[in-house]
């Protein structure tokens, strides 16, 4: 028995309700199931119920066991005076309130018929499922609710990476510039590079950003420098020993203390990857916007975001792909999947934080452009793809990744409301 199941077989009052009677024996009524709470304290809200002809207002917790109560430590917690009715599978042991009281215990296992229970083991069953448990039906619910499932999936992602953003406000003392910076050069850095690009990017104060960026060069020099590209002697050419001269001059001029951080690397990635090009790219999306941040949170259509990040690396990358070696003439300008990479990591989840920050819920903008992007291409989105179930936005990709991995790979079936709405049909 899985307490989820509890919680849906309550919440759906999927359970026998003639001569319902607690633990002690008394009559039951169930008025108001009450408000699921998917937060901390009790599992439902203002619970409305009738015991032996007196009616009770309260909250109300659901176990698998009564002796759970205590497990919790819910009898320290004040947040659990008021439960009017203890909800278990099992009834082990009385509880009971500060006063001494018994709080009254429904045990549903006397009451929930056994076709239930059957249709929610073969629904979770996963060892016959070669994705998720819900595969060969996941695509027999309408279009329409599939959408609206989709939006809150796409905000709980949102909310989901507003946490980590909320670190590194606290990190930064809520200096949302940097907080951009951090997040853009974790992204310019991809899978391979993220970490060690981000490593550079926490050397580097506000400050010392704000002076840098009025010049491509000095951004350049700053982020080489620091990424470990600058300390090689043999290279000659006049675009790599400008860039080792300025770096000196900033790092004395600044007092900017050696970087011992990971140094970026290019084993496995495609040259338009290269951390070089990237780096360069970088530094010229902030040399056309010194004020990146504000733009960014100003900008509402898809293309305007794409002329903020229409740039490309600096002429000298145009034949090189790493120092001092030429190659094939080609600009290196930000193609716009990469593009939709950045507004997908970057952007539009600190463009929710910032309307949070301000006091807004207004979601409808980022949806728009995030329809106006292209699903995303990965394993996971393909799988969905394969039972039916088709991404065309970004929107829509973001929405399966949330459900892959915080519902489906965690059997979180009856919490997400594809799944419910499958049981309860099935049942």
């Amino acid at each position: 028995m899985r307490e989820d199941l509890l919680h849906y077989v309550w919440k759906n009052q999927k359970f026998q309700k003639t001569n319902l009677k607690t633990t002690t024996g008394e009559l039951l009524e169930v008025i108001d199931a009450g408000h699921y709470n998917t937060s901390s304290g009790p599992d439902f809200f203002n619970t409305r119920i009738c015991i032996s002809e007196q009616e009770w207002a309260g909250n109300l917790e659901v176990h698998i066991r009564s002796s759970d109560w205590y497990v919790h430590g819910h009898e320290k917690d004040t947040n659990y005076n008021n439960v009017i009715l203890h909800v278990v599978w099992e009834d082990d042991v009385d509880v009971f309130r500060k006063d001494g009281s018994i709080i009254p215990t429904l045990q549903l296992c006397d009451y929930v018929h056994k076709t239930l229970l059957d249709s929610y083991r073969d629904f979770v069953d996963n060892t016959k499922y070669k994705f998720i448990n819900c595969e060969k039906d996941a695509s027999s619910i309408d279009d329409v609710f599939w959408r609206q499932w989709q939006e809150r999936l796409f905000v709980e992602r949102l909310e989901r990476k507003s946490t980590h953003i909320a670190l590194l406000l606290q990190k930064t003392k809520n200096d949302w510039e940097v907080v951009l910076f951090m997040l853009l050069v974790k992204t310019f850095g991809l899978n391979k590079n993220g970490e060690a690009f981000l490593s550079m990017a926490e050397h580097l104060d506000g400050a010392l950003i704000r002076k840098a960026s009025k010049t491509v060069l000095h951004l350049e020099s700053l982020f080489f420098g620091l990424a470990g590209f600058l300390s090689e002697n043999q290279i000659e050419d006049e675009y790599y020993q400008k860039l080792k001269g300025e770096f000196e001059f900033l790092r004395n001029k600044f007092q900017i203390a050696d970087h011992v951080g990971p140094k970026p690397i290019f084993f496995g990635l495609r040259p338009a990857n290269f951390p070089t090009i990237r780096i360069s790219q970088l530094a010229n999306a902030y040399g056309k916007s010194p004020n990146l941040f504000g733009r960014l949170m100003e900008a509402n259509t898809v293309n305007a975001f794409f002329e903020l990040f229409n740039v490309a690396a600096s002429p000298y990358w145009d034949n090189h792909f790493t120092f001092g070696k030429i190659s094939k003439k080609r600009s290196k300008t930000l193609s716009k999947s990469f593009v939709h990479l950045v507004l997908i990591n970057a952007v539009i989840p600190l463009k929710f934080s910032y309307f949070k920050y301000q006091g807004s819920t207004e979601v409808d903008g980022l949806l728009d452009v995030m329809n106006g992007l292209a699903a995303e291409k990965n394993r996971i989105v393909d799988k969905y793809t394969a039972i039916g179930i088709s991404s065309k936005t970004a929107f829509e990709s973001q929405a399966k990744l949330q459900l892959y991995q915080e519902y489906c790979t965690q059997n979180r079936c009856l919490q997400c409301h594809i799944g419910a709405a499958l049981l309860k049909r099935k049942s």
